[in-house]
């Protein structure tokens, strides 16, 4: 990896904090001696204004819709105030046509609802947050939702169940594209105990492990 890939993480008022913290630890974090880092991350609302988060956490997103870079790895967050998002269509445009040329896409907790609503999640596998998954299951009809289970690679589209289990997803792609021990390192930095061996499915003829 010559240049860093952008990390472009969707932050929006009631988004879960740990949702969107915990990837971005993760991304920023990794390979943090090297020169350049692996990833660029940064966060992107609707509009350039203070972002009030689950229990009032006030965050100043780097960029807005309207100047934002271009994603390699875009990430969807989820929290209570994906129920609203799922019904703004500018969110939802601006997700549509930002998935079409990362790299990966990447959903968290009820992110998966906002895949959901454009259209990213038919004929793949999902998962989200076990008291979410009836509402993914209205919201994706042509899903396959499956229960108990931590991250689901589709291959392009990865998604993970709730809230801390975004950081295993986060390290997961990691390893995924820079290698498991590159991972390790990240997740010992954190003092983070990595549940590597939680329930992970991989489709699209990539085997499972579960």
């Amino acid at each position: 990896m010559n240049q860093p890939l952008n990390v472009a993480i969707l932050i929006f008022d009631d988004v879960e904090v740990l949702d969107f913290c915990g990837p971005y630890e993760v991304f920023g974090v990794t390979g943090q001696n090297a020169n350049p880092k692996p990833f660029h991350v940064y966060t992107i609302a609707a509009e350039q204004r203070p972002i009030l988060a689950r229990n009032q956490l006030s965050v100043n997103p780097k960029y807005s819709f309207a100047d934002c870079p271009q994603s390699d790895i875009l990430l969807i967050p989820g929290g209570y105030g994906t129920r609203q998002e799922m019904n703004n269509p500018v969110v939802l445009s601006w997700i549509k046509t930002h998935a079409e040329t990362a790299q990966l896409v990447l959903s968290v907790c009820t992110g998966a609802l906002l895949l959901a609503k454009v259209d990213l999640l038919d004929g793949l596998v999902a998962t989200t947050h076990h008291l979410a998954l009836e509402l993914l299951r209205a919201a994706a009809p042509n899903t396959e939702v499956r229960e108990n289970v931590r991250v689901v690679d589709n291959g392009r589209i990865i998604l993970s169940a709730g809230i801390s289990a975004g950081i295993d997803m986060s390290l997961y792609v990691v390893a995924k594209l820079l290698g498991k021990q590159e991972a390790m390192a990240t997740a010992q930095y954190m003092e983070y105990d990595w549940r590597e061996d939680s329930p992970i499915v991989q489709v699209q003829g990539v085997g499972s492990k579960e």
